[in-house]
C-alpha cells in the first residue's frame, strides 16, 4: 500500500483501523470471490482479519443499472475519510460520506470488464454492508449495486465492532483502500 502512496494507519493507541478491499483477478460474476480486510496495531502487535466479500456488483444490477450512466464499479484507490458508521437501508453499516470514483458499466453484459469504462466521481452510496442478515449468502444477486458487501453477517458484525472501537478513539471517519490482486 505504501508503494502506491497510500497511508497505512499505525497509531500505537490501538484500533487505528485500516480497511482494505482486495478485488481478485477472478471474473466469475455473482460470487463472493473478493476480500474486505481490517488491520490495526494493538499492544504493539498487528491484528489482521480477512472476510469473504464482493467488491463488484451482482449480475442483476450489471444488467439493470440504477443509474442511467451504468452500474457503479468502484475504481481501485484510497478514499481517505470516505466512510462513517451510518445506515445502509435500515441497518447499521459503513455509509459513504465523501465522493469516490466509480467506473460506469453501461454495456449490460453482466461481466466485470472495466477497460474503457467511463469514470464518474460523486457520492453514490457505495456503502460497505452485509448480504443476508441471517446466514452467509451463496450468490451476490441483488446484494450489490456497486457496494462492497461481506458474505457472512457474523463477519460483518465483527467488522462493525472493530469500527466502533476505532470510532471511540479516532472519530467516525474511515478510510477505505481498494486494491487489485495484481498489486501484490
Amino acid at each position: 500500500m505504501q508503494g502506491k502512496g497510500y497511508r497505512v494507519f499505525e497509531n500505537r493507541k490501538g484500533h487505528d483501523l485500516n480497511l482494505v478491499g482486495i478485488r481478485t483477478s477472478s471474473v466469475d460474476a455473482n460470487t463472493f470471490n473478493d476480500w474486505v480486510t481490517a488491520f490495526y496495531i494493538f499492544n504493539d502487535d498487528w491484528n489482521f482479519f480477512a472476510f469473504p466479500a464482493t467488491t463488484d456488483p451482482g449480475t442483476f444490477y450489471r444488467k439493470e443499472p440504477l443509474n442511467v450512466k451504468g452500474t457503479a464499479v468502484m475504481k481501485p484507490g484510497q478514499y481517505r475519510g470516505a466512510y462513517k458508521i451510518g445506515k445502509h437501508k435500515q441497518y447499521k453499516a459503513l455509509e459513504q460520506k465523501k465522493p469516490m470514483t466509480v467506473y460506469r458499466d453501461a454495456n449490460r453484459d453482466g461481466r466485470l470488464d472495466t477497460a474503457g469504462m467511463e469514470e464518474d466521481t460523486g457520492n453514490y452510496k457505495t456503502n460497505i454492508h452485509r448480504s443476508n442478515a441471517h446466514r452467509p449468502s451463496v450468490v451476490v444477486g441483488k446484494w450489490s449495486a456497486g457496494c462492497q458487501v461481506l458474505q457472512d453477517p457474523d463477519h460483518f458484525a465483527f467488522l462493525l465492532m472493530l469500527c466502533e472501537r476505532s470510532k471511540s478513539k479516532f472519530g467516525n471517519s474511515f478510510t477505505y483502500s481498494l486494491l487489485e490482486e495484481g498489486d501484490f
